[in-house]
């Protein structure tokens, strides 16, 4: 099997909404690492200090034959088709350790994908 990470960098507000839709389109659970950055806007400041907008990292480690339509689902769900409401994107995956719990589930998605 190979294995891809999606990565995608939202508003706490629609945190939950993302990996609720994520795990609905299969996706088998998500990392959320609380952040903070700032976008081409100038960053917001109060008495001369920069205040940075609060970001969650989302991160799903999915199979390969999944990645696109979970893509989909995050771009709906994050809405980011509107400025400033967050990215996503894809690393690749040379080596794993420690899901030996979820091959199961893994091993059914692909079988369902395929008959």
């Amino acid at each position: 099997m190979k294995f891809k990470l999606i990565m995608a960098f939202v508003k706490p507000n629609i945190t939950d909404t993302v990996v609720d839709s994520m795990k609905e389109a299969g996706a088998t659970g998500a990392t959320i690492i609380p952040a903070r950055g700032t976008g081409m806007h100038e960053a917001k400041s109060f008495f001369g200090l920069s205040i940075e907008d609060k970001t969650d990292i989302l991160v799903f480690l999915v199979e390969e034959h999944v990645v696109e339509k979970l893509m989909k689902v995050i771009q709906l769900a994050g809405k980011f088709d509107e400025p400033g409401t967050g990215i996503a994107l894809v690393l690749p995956i040379e080596h794993i350790a420690g899901l030996d719990s979820q091959m199961k589930k893994f091993k059914d998605q692909a079988r369902d994908k395929y008959f």
